[in-house]
């Protein structure tokens, strides 16, 4: 079976090409399992993760061939579900590049991303209802923390598919870009974010992923470690040296 995703490994970070362009880069379950194991390998070497899709197309959405067949236990297994909340908890910080359709599940593994940046061509949203289903892999819930309950329901309920313009707006994205300008955009700003110390980073994410009622202790621990780093003093002393020559 052809593989459903091209991958570009680097020191800093790692490139992913959703890539099926036939059926506009649905996830399939081909797709989730690779993901999967990219996973595997993100927890064990933490890197930033930049997602993009092949053809002009981020993510239709699931595939709906395999999607018609699933029952009760399948919906109960989370297939999706798991997987984007392994994706938005892996160490580093994840970016989607998202280029025209991000719909249904597409939609869904862009919210789990940290950043999302677009092309002028966007589409997001989650049709979900139309074919008798909800949007159960995280829009639920994440959407709304994203863009507000009142926008949530007009995707969620009412079907509304966001452009470019009104994603940006609505800071659902922070960047649009040209299509053939995205990748770069995507890799400048991993570029900014590596700018920080590592151990920093993967620090903030485990404390904007705590509950409400971890904080403030969580945050305390964090930097607890983080005071004791020697990273932390060599960066430091390199701004005083800096700033007092």
């Amino acid at each position: 079976m052809a593989r459903t995703l091209e991958v570009t490994f680097s020191a800093e970070w790692v490139e992913v090409l959703l890539n099926r362009p036939a059926a506009r880069n649905a996830i399939n379950q081909a797709m989730v399992d690779e993901l999967h194991a990219l996973c595997d390998d993100l927890e064990q070497e933490p890197r930033i993760l930049l997602l993009a899709g092949a053809g002009g197309v981020f993510a239709s959405g699931a595939d709906i061939a395999e999607l018609r067949e699933r029952r009760a236990a399948d919906a109960l297994a989370g297939i999706n579900t798991h997987l984007f909340a392994r994706i938005a908890a892996l160490p580093m910080p994840v970016i989607a590049a998202v280029d025209g359709y991000a719909l249904g599940g597409g939609a869904e593994l862009a919210y789990a991303a940290d950043f999302r940046i677009a092309s002028p061509t966007l589409r997001i949203g989650n049709p979900e209802p139309s074919l008798g289903i909800i949007a159960a892999a995280g829009a639920g819930w994440r959407l709304r923390e994203l863009v507000g309950e009142p926008l949530a329901k007009e995707i969620l309920l009412a079907g509304r598919i966001l452009t470019a313009d009104q994603a940006l707006a609505a800071r659902l994205v922070t960047e649009i870009h040209p299509a053939d300008q995205l990748l770069d955009a995507a890799r400048a700003l991993a570029g900014r974010i590596l700018r920080g110390d590592p151990a920093a980073l993967r620090a903030t994410k485990r404390v904007l992923a705590a509950g409400a009622s971890e904080h403030p202790q969580i945050d305390l621990e964090e930097q607890a470690v983080l005071f004791e780093s020697p990273e932390k003093t060599a960066r430091m002393t390199a701004f005083l040296e800096r700033r007092h020559p």
